[in-house]
């Protein structure tokens, strides 16, 4: 692999999470002299749908009916070979607006709330800065409160209509109707709208063609059948705002961007990184005049009816962006362009992440090169049949389950009822592009395997993968005390004024290293509402206020401070803005072989050496311990397991909650629950959220053995996280029915 093409090497890694002044600071842009982008910048506008694959007719699914999207792709680049870094939506996008690995930046477990290093920015931030209008309608779900320095508007509201004069934009237009909660909706609004579309529009559930994973039953042609209705749906209202762009006559100068944000939301769709979770549709539509500033070697490559069929990650959206708006590509992003000036060589893989998906955990990763798909699996020890409240409510999985202990599945339809999942998976998306047939174990792949399990390997080593510090763990880490940071107010400077003069320089600064800020001014009665970003010094006019917050991904807000136009300011020089945070968790990580230890420990699964495991229950790291725990919890069997209890019974009183859980978690399976569950009990009452999570995660595996636990179980319905209350309710229907 060559990782200047694929992903950010270990030397380069380190440079950055070093803090550098050059990566934190936005690049530098040339402005005109109103402060906004040249006469020669496009317009940008972005149609995001939700939960979809590439179902539709100009991907060749002739089920699909989907005439307007198809135009567009006609018009424009169909992509065949697009993938997302997560099968679900907030890792995602984490991803897509950073142009970062979640697993680098600690935003890979479902509905987190992350504190990335301070050189993170959103993308959106750049281009802003370069006199771009951007706007967001109206999903932002980036496993962080969106900084106000992201976007001129993020609403319901929020369009291109609303810039400035002759300003360029960049538009996002995020479409909801095909998610995966629209599949199962048979409201009287939902089956309205599915009667409004015309004979031709509708899917008949009879022609239908299922995976081979699913159960052919009318239940489950009926959601794939309403599946394929929303997303023509979908299609309808991509037409709109496409015709509010050519209405606007601003369509030959717009490149339009059209995409899904992860696969389909069904089983083993969305939410895995099998290609059904991953690959998504891509079309990108360049108008003549913006062909050579998309590819300025050969302008013919985005031209109408395109297809490239080359390897494209989701977090090779932002540096895309980047390149096609001029804006040099920050170090620290680890995603390539694939259009602009600053286009990189077609990539050689894609890789991806699975982890905590609601209540339920699971930590998976995968690398893909155009035909092989290569998953290694971090908690093989656990089902891919999980409870998953959310995702229950689906009758596709409910009639898989319901098949499933009926004990009438075949063939791959039992695959996802597993008891337990290979440590290894490698997948020929050729000839097996359901993923169904694992040629892990198959000597003539073994070539192959080697190749995908070191590539794997080293991406996970240089992007600084921290999936395998457990939750509880690393929320400490990053929010020690569960405290949010708060950014610190703006400091303001302007350099001496005499008596006389009506204008004024004024320069802002934040003392939190990675801040940005936003101002606007007032004055004479009138205030703007909008927040500008500050990217240089303001002039400020005799009675007008300068109003200005600072923001910082991951922190709150700092409090709005003004500055009037006789304001008295100290010191000699402008203030400076922190190149570094050294108490960031990255920082501190950084400093350690945390990571290395717990890659180390995790190269046993699978080889049936318990020795080492055993030996790091006295590790210096709680992570480390815990998956200490997990091995001999998974891996012994018989007379060892006697062996083993004693150390599990000193573990119960580790320092870390999350060692103690999965002590306790292993000595009840082991027949040890006397001593055990009360550990559990008191767990259930930890401070932390992600513990009390541990511990009725471990309750409700234990079955029968947790009823002498019923009434703590039952107070747990009132915790105040909804994760903890949905184990609960799924232990306690288990208990009561028994």
């Amino acid at each position: 692999m060559k990782s200047s093409k694929n992903n950010m090497n270990r030397r380069r890694f380190m440079q950055v999470a070093a803090g550098s002044a050059a990566v934190i600071a936005l690049p530098q842009i040339p402005l005109n002299a109103a402060g906004t982008a040249g006469p020669q910048c496009p317009n940008i506008l972005w149609i995001s749908t939700e939960d979809i694959s590439p179902d539709l007719g100009c991907y060749g699914d002739s089920y699909a009916v989907t005439p307007n999207i198809d135009k567009l792709a006609a018009r424009g680049v169909r992509y065949t070979n697009v993938y997302s870094h997560s099968g679900v939506c907030a890792p995602t996008r984490s991803g897509i607006i950073t142009g970062m690995y979640p697993t680098t930046n600690g935003t890979n477990q479902m509905r987190c709330k992350g504190v990335p290093p301070a050189y993170v920015k959103c993308f959106s931030e750049y281009i802003r800065a370069e006199g771009y209008y951007c706007t967001n309608n109206s999903k932002t779900d980036y496993q962080f409160d969106p900084p106000p320095s992201a976007w001129d508007e993020s609403s319901r509201k929020a369009h291109w209509r609303n810039r400035g004069k002759d300003q360029p934009f960049f538009a996002i237009f995020n479409f909801t109707v095909s998610h995966e909660s629209q599949i199962r909706n048979r409201s009287k609004a939902m089956l309205k709208r599915l009667e409004g579309l015309k004979p031709h529009e509708r899917h008949d559930p009879d022609k239908a063609v299922l995976p081979p994973y699913y159960p052919d039953t009318p239940a489950v042609r009926r959601d794939w059948a309403q599946y394929y209705d929303i997303i023509t749906l979908t299609d309808k209202l991509v037409a709109g705002v496409l015709k509010q762009l050519e209405d606007d006559g601003l369509a030959d100068d717009t490149i339009v961007w059209f995409w899904g944000d992860h696969g389909r939301g069904l089983p083993r769709g969305k939410r895995w990184i099998y290609d059904s979770g991953l690959k998504v549709p891509l079309i990108i539509h360049v108008p003549e005049k913006w062909r050579k500033l998309a590819m300025p070697g050969n302008p013919n490559a985005v031209k109408p009816g395109t297809v490239n069929d080359e390897l494209v990650a989701f977090i090779d959206f932002a540096p895309t962006m980047l390149s096609l708006t001029g804006i040099k590509i920050p170090n620290h992003i680890q995603g390539q362009a694939f259009l602009g000036s600053q286009k990189a060589e077609p990539r050689e893989y894609i890789f991806a992440a699975r982890d905590r998906m609601d209540e339920a955990y699971d930590l998976i990763r995968a690398v893909r090169d155009k035909r092989y798909k290569y998953i290694r699996n971090y908690m093989s020890h656990l089902s891919r049949g999980q409870d998953i409240n959310y995702m229950n409510q689906m009758p596709t999985m409910q009639e898989m389950r319901r098949l499933n202990a009926e004990g009438k599945l075949e063939g791959p339809q039992k695959q996802y009822f597993e008891e337990t999942k290979p440590v290894e998976e490698l997948y020929d998306t050729e000839t097996d592009p359901h993923e169904v047939k694992n040629l892990a174990g198959d000597p003539k792949y073994k070539d192959v395997l080697r190749r995908m399990r070191v590539i794997h390997a080293k991406w996970v080593r240089e992007t600084g993968d921290i999936g395998l510090i457990p939750e509880p763990e690393f929320d400490e880490m990053k929010r020690p005390g569960g405290e949010y940071q708060k950014t610190a107010e703006p400091v303001f400077w302007a350099p001496k004024w005499q008596p006389g003069e009506s204008t004024r320089r004024v320069t802002i600064a934040c003392p939190t290293a990675g801040g940005s800020i936003v101002y606007k001014i007032s004055g004479a009665g009138r205030t703007s509402s909008a927040w500008r970003l500050y990217t240089k010094s303001v002039w400020l006019t005799k009675g007008k206020v300068l109003h200005a917050k600072a923001c910082r991904i991951g922190f709150k807000d700092s409090g709005e401070v003004r500055f009037r136009f006789d304001d008295k300011v100290s010191g000699p020089k402008p203030p400076e803005t922190p190149a570094r945070d050294e108490q960031h968790w990255r920082n501190k990580l950084a400093r350690t072989d945390l990571l290395q230890r717990l890659r180390k420990i995790k190269e046993l699964d699978g080889s049936g050496d318990n020795g080492p495991y055993v030996k790091a229950l006295k590790d210096k790291y709680a992570s480390v311990r815990y998956w200490a725990v997990v091995g001999l919890h998974n891996n012994l069997k018989g007379r060892h397991i006697e062996r083993a209890k004693p150390f599990l019974r000193e573990a119960l009183n580790d320092p870390a909650a999350v060692v103690r859980i999965a002590a306790a978690h292993a000595l009840c399976d082991w027949g040890a629950e006397k001593e055990a569950l009360p550990v559990l009990a008191e767990a259930l009452n930890n401070k932390t959220d992600k513990a009390r999570l541990h511990a009725i995660i471990a309750l409700n595996k234990i079955g029968e053995k947790a009823r002498t636990l019923l009434p703590q179980i039952k107070a747990t319905m009132k915790d105040k996280d909804n994760y903890v209350k949905r184990v609960a309710q799924t232990t306690l229907e288990r208990l009561e029915k028994n």
